[in-house]
């Protein structure tokens, strides 16, 4: 976290909070300006779906165009409509998902671009297009390889050998999504950029994009003129096998309610799944699994006090965890002070390793019930 996040914890709100999230909005732009310094070429778009991972979507993304980015990407229409009312008529906003029967006029009347992921979506968008009399931007999905959205091969050859289908359409970008590009060993990479380039070959010229956060780190020859920037903008490490070159943006902490002292053979938590084999010191921390913090860190998580360690004892619960802290000084581990669960000294991904997951679900699980705060992005 920036300086910056250094931030009063005794205002009303702060006060009232069973534990703080402080989102550094600073961090954030600085890591898109990283994304976007690897492929000086390229347009970064940031991806801001899912509440911008959960960090609030219109907050990022107002921070990110303060930034530079002119370019987002959400999952759902009703994401870019809020974000087209937040950031005004300047960025391009790219739908994912698509559209549905019936949603046509929420992408013509909010300046929103689809992401065609099948014939019958190609079909679909030339059919209103038409009746509005005007070429609507859109997108065009290839897939190479995820089998989820996106063209498959045989309607790919389809679309090759009936060039009308394509009609008319003003197509902005035509993208794919890398499988595997966290692993830069993986064949699957250069095998999706050969069958990427293929499919280019024999399509109409529009803007490509193939990286996400992970693929950008892979070289300019998976840049293209679009990349998507998602997981790292957040801290999320998108080169798993080295250090992480992201700041990191997200630091949550605990308030300690009470701290006893228990002994042998004293079990804490449901199930009895801990229990002391010497005299400890037992703080419960105020959050739980209604908060995200995932029920697989019982017995494996770890808070930090300062420097010190504090291990997750027993099972996290639906509003509570508990940590050992006979090795934190009594002064700094008293009721009313903070445990961090994500900070300086367990990043995101370190969590999610603990979690046994990654660190997007980690930071798409923070709970409702956080006093957030939010600093810098001007």
């Amino acid at each position: 976290m920036s300086h910056r996040a250094e931030i009063t914890t005794n205002t009303p709100e702060a006060l009232r909070a069973g534990a703080l999230l402080t989102i550094d909005l600073d961090a954030l732009q600085a890591n898109w300006r990283t994304c976007a310094a690897l492929a000086p070429n390229s347009t970064t778009a940031a991806v801001v779906k899912a509440g911008a991972y959960g960090l609030d979507m219109v907050r990022a993304a107002k921070a990110l165009q303060n930034a530079g980015c002119t370019t987002f990407c959400v999952a759902a229409i009703d994401e870019g409509v809020k974000l087209r009312e937040a950031l005004g008529s300047g960025p391009a906003i790219h739908i994912f998902n698509g559209f549905v029967a019936g949603t046509e006029r929420d992408f013509s009347e909010n300046a929103l671009t689809p992401v065609l992921n099948s014939l019958a979506d190609i079909k679909a968008w030339s059919e209103y297009y038409t009746t509005m009399g005007e070429a609507l931007a859109c997108d065009l999905h290839i897939d190479t390889g995820m089998a989820r959205l996106g063209l498959p091969d045989d309607e790919l050859q389809t679309l090759i050998d009936t060039p009308a289908l394509l009609g008319h359409l003003k197509i902005d970008l035509i993208l794919s999504h890398l499988v595997a590009a966290e692993d830069v060993a993986d064949p699957v990479n250069s095998a999706q950029l050969t069958a990427f380039k293929r499919a280019l070959d024999h399509l109409p010229r529009a803007r490509a994009s193939l990286a996400n956060s992970s693929g950008i780190h892979l070289g300019s020859e998976f840049h293209f003129d679009v990349n998507r920037a998602g997981a790292a903008l957040y801290g999320v490490n998108p080169t798993p096998d080295k250090p992480n070159p992201m700041a990191q943006v997200v630091r949550l902490q605990g308030k300690i309610l009470q701290v006893r002292t228990i002994d042998t053979p004293q079990t804490v938590g449901y199930g009895a799944t801990y229990c002391a084999q010497e005299p400890q010191r037992i703080a419960t921390v105020s959050l739980g699994y209604a908060d995200g913090y995932h029920r697989t860190l019982s017995n494996s998580g770890m808070a930090y006090i300062g420097q010190y360690k504090a291990p997750v004892v027993g099972r996290v619960s639906m509003d509570l965890i508990t940590l050992d802290v006979s090795g934190v000084p009594e002064e700094l581990s008293r009721p009313g002070m903070l445990a961090d669960l994500i900070g300086p000294n367990n990043p995101v991904d370190d969590v999610a390793e603990r979690a046994g997951t990654i660190g997007y679900e980690i930071l798409t699980s923070l709970g409702a019930r956080y006093h957030r705060i939010y600093v810098g992005g001007e």
